[in-house]
């Protein structure tokens, strides 16, 4: 791509980018820090992706997504998912029409822009099953007819890494079609000091619109545009082939402790979350520091570790850092 290519296309998304910072400005009116996941979240919408929000109750994640999508001309459905929950109640099913004498779809909340799916691992299979077609097809089965989702869609889904009764772990297959799994911390000091002044009276600070759904799309085309040149898709591809032989990466110590390496669509999710990085720090191209940010939430639940490392106490995230600071930029 020619210099001036790159300078229009810089110009286009300083320009463009003031959108999302008129909306991190609203969502910090109700949300306090929390950045890398409120921008995790952004980063989903300008690229489709879907997100996993993992941590403890009661660190905002499903206030931040309720938020989010106030910002938005959307559409927004909560779902609490349940062990009892059914694909119907997700889906919809065919109801009778006694006048017509025919079967007619009646559409269920996943008919919708934003679906947050509150403790997704709480749900069985089937459920999962049909929400699973939702992600990765962007349609919806009932009966023997399909119907193709709105755009944008996006699934947010949150889920506690702490209790494990009555849960149900979600499939690798699903997993991987989540671009991001984001691991929700606690607020430093001080942010918890502004959280008790802020959220510790009735009146609760209110968030205004600043997106139209049309904005959504135009600002999805123009992620998609952003400039990566071939020396950093070639850093991708390195980082996720290091995942999956860490031996032929000078890595060798990692071989016992994967099981299984980032796929293909680990390095699309890679891709696509770097230019979205790049829109966010208003830069019309990518830079390897955009790969090496946005790394860890893209990778963490696709690189799968043996019983060794578990016996260890090994994380993915470690695995991650080993790679990223043994492949050359």
């Amino acid at each position: 791509m020619a210099d001036m290519d790159v300078m229009a296309l810089n110009a286009m998304v300083k320009q463009e980018s003031q959108f999302v910072d008129r909306m991190m400005v609203e969502i910090g009116k109700s949300i306090v820090g929390q950045k890398s996941m409120v921008e995790g979240i952004v980063m989903g919408l300008l690229t489709g992706g879907h997100i996993l929000l993992e941590g403890v109750p009661g660190l905002a994640k499903t206030l931040t997504i309720s938020t989010v999508a106030q910002t938005m001309s959307l559409d927004f459905k909560r779902i609490q998912f349940t062990p009892d929950l059914l694909p119907t109640d997700l889906i919809g099913t065919m109801i009778f029409n006694p006048k017509s004498g025919d079967f007619a779809p009646k559409k269920g909340p996943i008919f919708t822009n934003i679906v947050l799916a509150d403790e997704i691992n709480r749900a069985p299979a089937k459920v999962q099953s049909a929400l699973l077609e939702s992600m990765a097809e962007k349609q919806v089965t009932i009966g023997d007819v399909s119907y193709k989702l709105e755009a944008p869609f996006l699934v947010l889904a949150t889920q506690n890494p702490l209790e494990q009764e009555g849960t149900y772990p979600l499939p690798e297959a699903q997993m991987d079609r989540f671009l991001f799994k984001i691991n929700v911390t606690y607020p430093s000091k001080a942010d918890e000091m502004e959280i008790l002044n802020r959220m510790g009276v009735n009146e609760r600070p209110t968030t205004s619109m600043v997106l139209q759904r049309d904005d959504i799309l135009r600002l999805t085309d123009r992620v998609d545009k952003i400039f990566c040149d071939q020396k950093t898709k070639n850093y991708i591809v390195e980082i996720v082939m290091a995942s999956r032989k860490p031996k032929e990466y000078g890595l060798g110590k990692l071989t016992p402790l994967v099981s299984v390496g980032g796929s293909p669509r680990a390095t699309l999710s890679l891709y696509r979350a770097s230019k979205a990085h790049a829109f966010l720090r208003g830069r019309g191209f990518v830079t390897s520091e955009d790969v090496k940010a946005i790394a860890y939430d893209v990778l963490r639940h696709r690189i799968l570790l043996t019983y060794e490392a578990e016996a260890e106490n090994i994380k993915s995230d470690d695995v991650i850092r080993e790679i990223l600071s043994q492949v050359e930029v």
